[in-house]
């Protein structure tokens, strides 16, 4: 497929061909699910934790004798149905993460790009040269661009200015093209590309 590139006044200035297997193949939302759960699930802290019975304070001695008193039978005051007695079934820390084959992540990533050039959510431009670390003429640029509502911009970590320039924005994220990841693209409305992070997202979407 062809896609228009433009420069930073939103002119066309060429065309840019991108394969089909990437940009403009079928959206297959189970994918989509699959990866956006577990890069979620690997973010979780998974940090909870109870104390169980061994592990809160008092003594092991048993309380009173077993027959004869006419009482319940009580092993201990650590016991779960004692008060201050530790928790039944307690948690414990544990490691929610987990890794989808990379079959599945990439073709996800292919759904997701192909979803946004199929939707024209998709720019590509030239080049996103600035002449300073300044968040201002980042922000106008963007609104110039017309994807002044959160957007996710690619292209090589090498680029300190755009990178210094967009790093405290609420609404948009940089990030270089071997950090993009589905959920990142998700909560994104635009996806602003320079032509070679488009080169560099489709060759690495094309690894075997």
């Amino acid at each position: 497929m062809n896609v228009k590139v433009y420069n930073l006044e939103r002119k066309a200035v060429g065309e840019l061909e991108l394969s089909d297997d990437v940009f403009d193949t079928e959206v297959k939302e189970h994918l989509l699910h699959e990866v956006v759960t577990a890069q979620r699930a690997s973010r979780r802290r998974g940090t909870q934790a109870t104390k169980e019975r061994s592990a809160v304070a008092g003594t092991g001695k048993k309380l009173f004798r077993q027959k004869g008193t006419g009482r319940a039978r009580q092993g201990g005051n650590r016991a779960p149905h004692r008060v201050g007695g530790g928790m039944a079934h307690a948690l414990s820390p544990r490691d929610y993460s987990y890794r989808p084959p990379r079959k599945v992540r990439l073709g996800a990533l292919r759904s997701a790009l192909s979803l946004f050039a199929k939707e024209g959510r998709l720019l590509v431009v030239d080049k996103l040269e600035l002449a300073e670390k300044k968040t201002k003429a980042l922000a106008q640029t963007l609104g110039t661009l017309q994807v002044a509502e959160k957007s996710l911009v690619v292209d090589s970590a090498a680029n300190d200015n755009l990178v210094y320039s967009i790093r405290n924005m609420r609404k948009h994220q940089f990030l270089p093209p071997e950090g993009v990841n589905v959920y990142d693209l998700l909560r994104h409305k635009h996806l602003v590309v320079t032509k070679d992070a488009a080169k560099a997202l489709e060759a690495r979407c094309l690894k075997v």
